[in-house]
């Protein structure tokens, strides 16, 4: 009779704090796998975009963003991309892989006064002795982005990212960032 009464007391508690966790995170413990992708920019990932944007118009440099939110489709094609296909290789993530496919990351490029589109990471456009590339790097880290230029094994130099703490495997698991947290954040 102790037996059972301590194994329901046990059974009563864990239902309490399991139920109890998921009301503060509503995600709870257990990720959901069926929770719907990401179709656009993460609302702080966009919002930091423009701010980063007028930042380096205003010191002169021309900025592209050449990627923002990338479907899974997409995200395949370029996996294929010097594996299968014609090409350079120019990502190791396939979809559900990349930051991308969850609306948190951004590429970028910088435009020539003859608009041509450049990947040039000296390039010095505004004539102010330093690299446009880095300045732009420097001004998003600001911003709160990591650049793909610092990791280890693959430098990804275009490659802006916000990863609100969150790894590849807890977005792949539906786990999201909640935008009420992070908007307005300075």
């Amino acid at each position: 009779m102790t037996f059972l009464f301590t194994v329901s007391v046990v059974a009563l508690l864990l239902y309490y704090l399991i139920t109890r966790i998921q009301f503060e995170d509503p995600q709870g413990l257990f990720y959901k796998k069926d929770v719907p992708m990401p179709t656009s920019l993460h609302p702080v990932v966009e919002e930091r975009k423009e701010e980063l944007v007028t930042t380096v118009e205003e010191k002169g440099i021309n900025i592209v963003i050449t990627e923002g939110h990338r479907s899974m489709e997409r995200q395949d094609k370029l996996y294929e991309q010097g594996r299968s296909t014609e090409g350079n290789i120019v990502t190791y993530a396939e979809g559900g892989e990349s930051y991308h496919n969850y609306g948190l990351a951004i590429d970028f490029a910088l435009k020539t006064d003859q608009g041509q589109v450049i990947w040039d990471t000296e390039y010095d456009g505004n004539g102010n002795g330093e690299s446009d590339w880095l300045e732009i790097v420097e001004i998003a880290r600001d911003l709160g982005f990591h650049w793909g230029g610092d990791w280890e094994n693959f430098k990804d130099y275009p490659h802006l990212q916000m990863d609100f703490g969150l790894s590849i495997r807890e977005l792949k698991n539906g786990k999201r960032p909640k935008v009420d947290e992070h908007v307005g954040e300075d």
